[in-house]
């Protein structure tokens, strides 16, 4: 049966000498494996669409195992990300990190929508650290993860100062400082975008500046939780690593 999909290129994988196993996150079925006979020829007409991060409709034939790829017409290439490395590297990160968190045909409207804004922004020219951060505080759900970030994780206090406690599993305010001796110092700027990027809807994201030091604790934040708590160890993460040490030089 022939069905019709909107859906973005996460991963693709060589399957003998001419062929693809194109793995797309699609608006109607969540993650899927598609076979893409052929699409290793350069003069295919399935070469074009099943390159990374390619956006757009597709025609996929669907049965009991993987489907097949019929055709597809390009939404966006998202070629400013292309020709950057740079942009490359975050944007792969992005892409693994949605593949490892989930499972296939799942449906889920909002992971497609956020995956689709995170990509048109960067390729916009938004700054694509944050971007990324935005996109790890809001798919934490997805694990299973739910950071206490609305009030002190260990007397619930509202306000007064915070910090972050790894072992309580998010802020504490600074009448419990105490109960953890390992909390990390962060200041309120760092405070109030964790939880902005948590809670807010990206669809309104406006022009976010962001100082050097603010964006080096929400790193540290953010990287230190997933070692933590998310179980996931991402190959493109140590690229992006590599990446960001030789922009900083």
């Amino acid at each position: 049966m022939l069905q019709k999909c909107e859906g973005i290129v996460i991963r693709t994988t060589d399957y003998g000498e001419t062929n693809k196993v194109v793995t797309f996150y699609t608006r109607e079925w969540g993650k899927i494996g598609v076979m893409a006979r052929g699409a290793k020829k350069p003069n295919s007409r399935l070469s074009a669409i099943t390159q990374p991060f390619t956006y757009g409709q597709f025609l996929v034939q669907k049965g009991s195992g993987l489907g097949g790829l019929q055709q597809g017409e390009l939404i966006s290439s998202y070629r400013h990300i292309r020709e950057d490395i740079f942009l490359t590297a975050y944007t792969s990160y992005i892409v693994e990190l949605l593949d490892k968190s989930t499972d296939e045909k799942k449906p889920n409207p909002f992971l497609f929508e956020l995956i689709q804004q995170t990509l048109n922004y960067i390729n916009e020219g938004y700054d694509p650290e944050i971007l990324t951060h935005i996109f790890e505080m809001k798919i934490l759900n997805v694990l299973g993860l739910y950071p206490i970030l609305d009030k002190c994780a260990i007397c619930g206090r509202t306000d007064g100062r915070f910090a972050f406690s790894f072992r309580e599993g998010g802020f504490i305010c600074d009448h419990c400082f105490d109960k953890d001796p390992y909390h990390l110092k962060i200041t309120p700027a760092t405070v109030k975008l964790l939880r902005v990027f948590y809670y807010f809807d990206l669809s309104r994201l406006g022009n976010i500046s962001v100082k050097p030091e603010t964006k080096a604790e929400l790193k540290k934040v953010i990287s230190t939780y997933y070692d933590e708590y998310s179980g996931l160890s991402l190959k493109s993460k140590r690229f992006l690593k590599q990446m960001e040490q030789l922009n900083n030089q």
